[in-house]
């Protein structure tokens, strides 16, 4: 072949490897042939998602709502997590909560459960009161020092 049958030749290869990008969507192909070797790439560009503040009335913003849960655990009745593990309110699936919002506890009954490596600790009311508010959700993680139970 001669010089210029080449270089109309790598032209045409280079269209249809361009045309083989777009159809495949991907972003790069090489091929090598005896003492030829051609690469087609393209730039993919790839843009962030933007994330705008809810509008007024919408959802607290993490910060606002970090800053309650800590207003929370100052609380006198607070009772805080004393581990890092799963929350249930209940002692088993399906069965009866140990307590609701409302309920009047004694000291030391238990009030919710925490599963933490594969043990199920009880955690008992610190003094007796009536259960103000209940901070968690069932099956939901928790951390240590996080206020689960509010008791007045």
């Amino acid at each position: 072949m001669t010089k210029d049958a080449t270089k109309s030749f790598d032209h045409e290869l280079i269209r249809q490897l361009a045309q083989l990008l777009n159809e495949t969507d991907l972003s790069e192909i090489e091929i090598e042939n005896d003492d030829l070797r051609v690469r087609v790439a393209r730039t993919i560009q790839v843009s962030a998602p933007v994330y705008q503040a809810p509008a007024a009335g919408g959802f607290a913003a993490p910060a606002a709502a970090a800053a309650a849960v800590e207003d929370k655990s100052k609380s006198v009745g607070a009772v805080l997590s004393p581990m890092v593990g799963t929350a249930y309110r209940s002692p088993e699936p399906g069965a009866k909560s140990f307590i609701e919002v409302g309920t009047e506890v004694r000291q030391g009954q238990t009030l919710l459960i925490i599963e933490a490596m594969k043990t199920m600790n009880a955690i008992p009311a610190s003094k007796g009161g009536r259960v103000k508010e209940i901070l968690f959700d069932d099956g939901q993680p928790v951390e240590f020092g996080q206020p689960l139970v509010i008791v007045e």
